[in-house]
């Protein structure tokens, strides 16, 4: 079984090489530099099975030139970046691995929701500029209490529904919005429902954004729902940069509908220093002054998730090629025909 790991960033996990290094060869392959780059094919023609290794490059090759590749997984939670499509027209599942990271990043929803709203991130960057001059709890704009505040979720899927829990031990409100869920789901967890992203926006006093991308959710958090938000709103978004409008949401910041964002990711990654919201933030405009933060898509990463991730990718290839057991499959509405590979015993 040769395994073809594209688009790598590192550490690699040590623990797949003392589980699965008699059984299993890998090749891998780091993010590219050069933006022409491709894989060679004699590479590509010899992998049995692929990872994406990141969440946003796409593969440096054509789909035809994988012919013996048998399944894909996205080594991660998100499969934007991959051709849903083009796999299942092949017959081959594309899969990911939704379980791996969910803890860190309702945790890192969280943390940015209190950074902002207790002023932790505000407190300690005006002190290192004068520990004495600025010693006032009146430094972070945003502090207030969150027993009793509303914390909205869009998407109650494994990661919206662990933000949920943590908010609900803050004792705040939950309400979600998620189109997808059956009727009864508000019974199931305890949380209040909504029916529209605006009546979402219109009562919470926290957005904690969970759903996937894709051609429905690209731009879905933009200008109506931002006219539609509760004063001092707080949005928190650890999904996928393009589901949040960039540009609506600086105009928002800008004129005081929005109080505060922390952004684990943003529509363009690495951040664009040119877009006018990160350039007001790295250039320490005074308006934005403790109400927005950024962090560099980190929301998924410990040390113990990564070696999780890496680990899971694998076992659902294995499940399928083994026992024929096709898990955490995202193509299947164009999944054509697949036929499991078997390994030679």
């Amino acid at each position: 079984m040769r395994i073809f790991k594209v688009n790598w960033y590192p550490p690699q996990s040590e623990e797949l090489e003392r589980l699965y290094g008699k059984t299993v060869e890998f090749d891998i392959d780091p993010i590219p530099t050069d933006p022409g780059y491709t894989i060679a094919r004699e590479r590509s023609r010899a992998a049995d099975a692929l990872i994406n290794c990141s969440a946003t490059h796409l593969l440096p090759a054509e789909i035809d030139d994988f012919e013996n590749v048998r399944i894909v997984v996205r080594e991660g939670v998100g499969y934007d970046n991959l051709d849903l499509e083009g796999w299942g027209a092949r017959g081959i599942p594309v899969c990911n691995v939704p379980d791996y990271g969910t803890t860190e990043v309702a945790d890192h929803a969280i943390a940015l929701m209190l950074a902002l709203t207790r002023g932790t991130a505000t407190y300690g960057d005006v002190l290192r500029s004068d520990p004495v001059g600025n010693w006032r709890f009146s430094a972070a704009p945003l502090v207030r209490r969150h027993k009793g505040a509303t914390f909205g979720v869009i998407g109650l899927g494994r990661i919206g529904l662990a933000a949920a829990r943590r908010a609900a031990a803050f004792d705040m409100r939950v309400v979600f919005y998620d189109p997808y869920l059956p009727n009864g789901t508000e019974l199931s967890v305890g949380y209040e429902r909504v029916h529209s992203l605006t009546d979402l926006m219109a009562m919470s006093d926290i957005v904690s954004v969970h759903t996937p991308l894709n051609d429905e959710t690209r731009g879905f958090v933009g200008k109506a729902a931002f006219e539609a938000a509760k004063p001092g709103l707080v949005l928190v978004n650890t999904a996928r940069g393009p589901i949040v409008d960039l540009d609506a949401l600086y105009d928002a910041l800008k004129d005081g509908r929005v109080a505060g964002a922390g952004l684990d990711v943003l529509p363009k990654e690495p951040a664009d220093s040119d877009h006018p919201l990160v350039k007001a933030w790295t250039s320490r405009e005074s308006w934005l002054d403790g109400r927005l933060i950024l962090t560099p898509h980190a929301a998924f990463y410990s040390p113990a998730a990564m070696n999780d991730m890496q680990r899971k990718a694998v076992e659902v290839i294995l499940a399928y090629t083994e026992e024929g057991r096709l898990t955490n499959c995202v193509n299947r509405q164009f999944l054509k025909s697949a036929s499991p590979v078997r390994r030679a015993s």
